[in-house]
């Protein structure tokens, strides 16, 4: 039976939404026999994080913290899978027009008391929109495909 990656994505900008899609064409390219789907925040509910096997988190960084969005996503999911995800292999990126940091702890501590796995340190893609982002969200997207459809993870 195949696994199912989910990446939850926010992408607010024709930025963000080419690397959203960068992402998504790299994991579906580079382990054809996983489920990949790719959702917004305010579309994933419980029922698709219960049915993956690993998680991808992509948010802007908005104010020093995570986009409203996937926080509402957090505030939605975390209660209905906490106990029955623990272990999730996770990761996540971050768009920060700063430094991100902000952001990466808030998504540290939640996912530490989701008891989610990371996988891949956080992906910091920090200061104006560079064309190389998307290379480094296919690098990203690609080891996490290939280790999960590998049992890696």
């Amino acid at each position: 039976m195949p696994k199912n990656l989910l990446i939850v994505a926010h992408q607010p900008s024709p930025n963000t939404t080419r690397l959203a899609e960068a992402l998504l064409q790299c994991c579906k390219a580079s382990a054809p026999h996983l489920g990949v789907n790719m959702k917004t925040p305010f579309e994933t509910n419980p029922k698709d994080v219960l049915a993956c096997d690993a998680i991808i988190l992509f948010t802007t960084e908005n104010l020093a913290y995570m986009s409203g969005a996937l926080k509402d996503f957090f505030d939605r999911c975390y209660y209905p899978v906490l106990e029955q995800k623990q272990g999730l292999p996770c990761c996540a990126i971050i768009r920060a027009g700063h430094d991100g940091t902000g952001t990466q702890t808030a998504l540290q501590t939640i996912l530490k008391g989701l008891r989610w796995r990371w996988v891949q340190a956080p992906l910091i893609l920090r200061g104006t929109y560079q064309t190389q982002f998307i290379k480094e969200i296919e690098t990203l997207g690609a080891a996490m495909a290939i280790a999960l459809d590998e049992g890696m993870i």
